[in-house]
């Protein structure tokens, strides 16, 4: 397995590089917003990454609470590390996207706002996981998990329940889009469900290993201590 990970990181490499390729050459221009439109297909991408990675959050987060699985709380924070970073393109590419169209870095409309506090709240379980050292942090953090997963269908479901400045959805909601730019941005998100993969199949060793370690040591204090 620690031979086929350098071959899927060039190879998710590639996909990366066609994908950019699809984004910058080959989809058309957008003709009321120019070349600015193409950070639509990093910015939507992303978006939908960050949501699959904290649905996966929320699943193991309600299987750990259920039996207890460590696979289940290490899965529930891989996705929830994962998850922020692409979370946190999709906050800074939609900024760098409204401001020569809109006029504006920002507007605390429903979708902008939701998804900061999303964003937010993950960062938040993540510092609960990194400073607490509490027996019962990994269920306290399962439960602010649920909490924030919540959060994910409002930030989905706000253009369509709200009037909001952000646009309307052109996928599914009675907009339309060129072709060329349906591909891309497919081949787009396929690139980063590919990265996001793999950068979940890194952290989750690294996980195992730090677990393994943290076991180690557990045993070895108790060695200690049984012979004093």
């Amino acid at each position: 397995m620690k031979r086929l990970f350098p071959i899927l990181a060039i190879l998710t490499g590639i996909f990366l590089s066609y994908a950019l390729y699809l984004a910058l050459v080959v989809a058309p221009t957008e003709q009321t917003m120019g070349n600015v439109q193409r950070i639509f297909y990093y910015h939507v991408p992303a978006a939908w990454t960050a949501f699959l990675l904290f649905t996966i959050n929320f699943v193991a987060s309600i299987v750990y609470l259920a039996r207890r699985s460590p696979i289940a709380d290490a899965v529930a924070v891989i996705t929830a590390e994962v998850g922020v970073v692409f979370c946190t393109i999709v906050l800074i590419t939609g900024p760098l996207w409204a401001r020569p169209v809109w006029g504006i870095w920002w507007t605390w409309d429903v979708r902008l706002t939701s998804t900061l506090v999303l964003w937010l709240m993950y960062v938040s379980y993540l510092m609960l996981r990194r400073f607490s050292t509490g027996g019962q942090t990994p269920v306290l953090a399962a439960a602010v998990a649920i909490f924030a997963a919540l959060d994910v269908p409002l930030v989905y479901f706000s253009i369509r329940l709200f009037r909001t400045q952000h646009p309307q959805p052109v996928i599914g909601g009675g907009g339309s889009i060129d072709p060329r730019m349906l591909h891309a941005l497919l081949i787009n998100w396929c690139a980063f469900l590919c990265l996001a993969a793999l950068m979940c199949w890194s952290r989750y060793r690294l996980e195992i290993l730090q677990k393994q370690l943290d076991e180690a040591q557990a045993m070895e204090s108790l060695a200690a201590r049984g012979t004093r």
